[in-house]
Parts: C-alpha cells; structure tokens; sequence
C-alpha cells in the first residue's frame, strides 16, 4: 500500500487537532511590548526564538496540526508543510479570528481542538499531549496565563461566547472566559508564563544571550 495512501488514512482518522496561532516575524511588527526595553531588533530575534522552540514541542505531536499566519502565508520558512497545514487567520479581532478556525476545525471533522500561540518558553510536548488527554473527560481545557490571560484553549464541543465581548491582551481574559464557562465540565491547568515583557524572561537563563547589552533599571 503506497506511503501517502497510509498517511491520508491516519490523517482521517486523527481527531485532535493544535491550532497555532503566531504572528509573522517582521521588524517592528512583533513583540512590541517587550521591543520597548529591548529594541526592536532583540524584540524580533527573541521572537524567532519562541517560534522555533514552538515548532519544536510541536513536531512530534500526536494530532494533525494547523499554523495560521497573521498577515501571509510563508511557503518556506520553519513551517515544514508536510507537518503542518498553513492558513491565514480569518476575522477582524483576536477572538472572531479563533472562533472561526475552531469552527473550520469542527467542520472539518476534528472531536478535540486545542489552541495555543507561539510565544511560551515555559510549555513543552508532554503540557500539550496531557490537555488533549484531559479532554477525554472534559469538554474544555483552560491553560491560565499568569499575566490574567490564558496560554492555551482546548474544546470538544464549540461556544462562541468565550471568543466574545472580551478585552484582548488585558487581566481580565482569562476570569472572563472562566465564567462564560461556568456551567461547564472544565480542567484547569498549570499556570504558565507567556513572554510579553522584559520582566518576563530577564531572570531566564536560555534569554541571557539575547539581553546581555540591557540595562535593568
């Protein structure tokens, strides 16, 4: 039986799907909060970084896989189109943007889907893996952020209102969302810090390199 043949089998019937939603690495264009300490040039290396380590926790993953691009779509870059689908992010605001590649998920045929972005040193492999595992038991999976937001969003079934009426990049994401999921069966997981700010990963050994040249006030 021919290799791809095999590969399009197991592809059908793979039901978890990882959404990863990342920003396209331009100058200036990234990481700004964090560009106010560094510059925008650190800014942007520090964010290649978090790219490549999120490709690397990711490869191996047991579930079929989607990147979707900020601004365009990048053929050859560290996105190994083998490995993961490539798509456009689709909607005029964070959340319009993850409701509608969830719902594409679902009507795609996928029972679990997972998002995560692409700027969280502290996550790895085994994180994902156990939120996919949670699921069978749970209709969501919420992976607080400790700046009040959350690193990772895990769902067996579509709600629309956690994509709504919420203030994007602010403390009160993640207290929102937990109350638009209230009635529901959830699992709270780990809380984990996403990069953001100098004071973020200044005290993080694998940054030293990147912030050698700044001063701590």
């Amino acid at each position: 039986m021919p290799r791809k043949f095999i590969n399009y089998i197991l592809k059908k019937l793979n039901k978890n799907l990882l959404l990863i939603f990342t920003r396209n690495p331009e100058l200036g264009k990234c990481k700004t909060r964090l560009a106010a300490k560094t510059g925008d040039k650190i800014a942007l290396d520090i964010y290649k970084f978090l790219l490549n380590h999120t490709v690397s926790i990711t490869t191996k993953l047991n579930a079929d896989k989607q990147v979707h691009y900020s601004v365009a779509i990048r053929e050859n870059d560290i996105w190994d189109s083998t490995i993961y689908q490539k798509n456009l992010q689709d909607g005029s605001n964070l959340g319009t943007r993850m409701m509608n590649a969830f719902k594409q998920g679902f009507a795609d045929g996928y029972k679990n889907i997972i998002i995560i972005g692409s700027d969280l040193y502290d996550l790895n492999t085994a994180d994902i893996q156990d939120a996919f595992n949670h699921l069978l038991n749970n209709d969501f999976v919420v992976g607080p952020a400790t700046d009040g937001g959350y690193y990772l969003l895990g769902m067996k079934k579509l709600n629309n209102a956690v994509f709504e009426n919420k203030d994007w990049g602010t403390n009160t994401v993640l207290k929102d969302t937990l109350n638009n999921l209230k009635d529901e069966k959830i699992k709270l997981l780990e809380a984990k810090n996403d990069v953001d700010y100098y004071e973020d990963i200044k005290d993080i050994d694998a940054f030293k390199p990147f912030l050698k040249n700044i001063k701590n006030d």
